[in-house]
């Protein structure tokens, strides 16, 4: 369960290195090769590597530590080493253990980091979806030119309405990405406070009145105890008929065996999912052999610069860091997000 902080944490840590001529040490668990980039822009930060498991040298003192999207087994002992600011490599922080951030300490993440390949990826699978990508396909000769077999007819995602169950950065690229599809957009976000930067966006803060009458559905929303099976029996069936599901978020937040059933009746045409729990799948699970079931394994962030823009997101809060301005990413440890 997780710690509920009595407040908001602030963007900034309570206390940093205000001495002009002080070294600012940036302890890491990742590799020297990943770091290479960020040494070059700041070569007045010292960085030092620690250990994920094991005992740590007296030695090891702090300002800032870099780690991965689950801490690592020292975590507890590497944070009570002067830390003020925590950054993790992790567009999310659902397998992070929270519980170890001391209350003085701010946690930041690279949210939003993987948002413009993932949401690329949504907008391939709606695609794939309406125009019936890869069964149109022909490696000889077809009976007819100029028509589909079957009585096909290939759709388009112009008109098509769409629900975006999570309105964070990865849900508004998808949104903004759909709009110019002329994609008509319906978002679910805890308040019903407009998108600014997106005014087309009809806003709801009901998960079941954001999927009525949607042709496509996009599981954006970050896995915390309040969105544990957000997409459940209930929301299924609220569904239009031959709905398509397309879950990039994390496994937990679809009710698997309630998809099940919605696939079978025809509730829901198709299943694309980059997501699953547990994960990996085991060799024999049932969405392996679904005929209406799409699996990926958990590689929608990829694209040629997915590395680089997640360490981008530190590299930009070191430099406020430096500067004593309030960082971006913070975690809020109560939400969970």
């Amino acid at each position: 369960m997780l710690r509920r902080a009595p407040g908001p944490r602030p963007r900034f840590p309570a206390a940093c290195n205000t001495d002009p001529m002080a070294v600012t040490r940036v302890l890491h668990h990742v590799g020297a090769d990943s770091l290479a980039s960020t040494r070059s822009a700041f070569p007045d930060v010292e960085f030092v590597p620690v250990p994920t498991e094991g005992p740590l040298g007296d030695d090891v003192h702090g300002d800032v530590l870099l780690t991965t999207a689950i801490g690592g087994p020292n975590l507890s002992d590497v944070l009570q080493r002067g830390v003020k600011w925590v950054h993790t490599i992790g567009t999310g922080v659902d397998r992070f253990p929270l519980d170890a951030v001391l209350p003085d300490q701010v946690l930041t993440c690279s949210r939003g980091a993987s948002a413009i390949a993932i949401s690329e990826w949504v907008l391939a699978v709606m695609l794939a979806f309406e125009k019936h990508v890869p069964d149109i396909w022909v490696d000889e000769a077809p009976e007819h030119w100029f028509r589909l077999p079957g009585g096909i007819t290939l759709g388009g995602l112009h008109r098509r309405r769409l629900a975006v169950l999570g309105m964070g950065s990865i849900g508004t690229e998808v949104a903004r990405r759909a709009l110019s599809f002329g994609m008509q957009v319906r978002g679910l976000r805890r308040t019903q406070r407009p998108i600014a930067e997106l005014p087309e966006i009809e806003v709801v803060s009901n998960a079941i009145d954001a999927v009525a009458d949607a042709h496509h559905i996009v599981v954006a929303a970050p896995a915390t105890a309040e969105t544990e099976h957000l997409v459940d029996d209930a929301l299924l069936r609220a569904v239009r008929p031959g709905a398509h599901l397309v879950n990039i978020a994390r496994g937990g937040l679809v009710d698997q065996e309630a998809l099940r059933v919605a696939l079978d009746d025809g509730r829901i045409a198709r299943a694309t999912l980059d997501v699953t729990t547990p994960e990996p799948l085991p060799a024999d699970h049932w969405m392996f052999g679904h005929p209406s079931v799409r699996l990926s394994p958990h590689i929608s962030w990829s694209m040629p610069e997915s590395y680089d823009l997640l360490y981008d997101t530190f590299r930009t809060n070191l430099a406020r860091w430096l500067e004593q301005r309030p960082l971006d990413g913070v975690v809020d440890i109560a939400a969970g997000y």
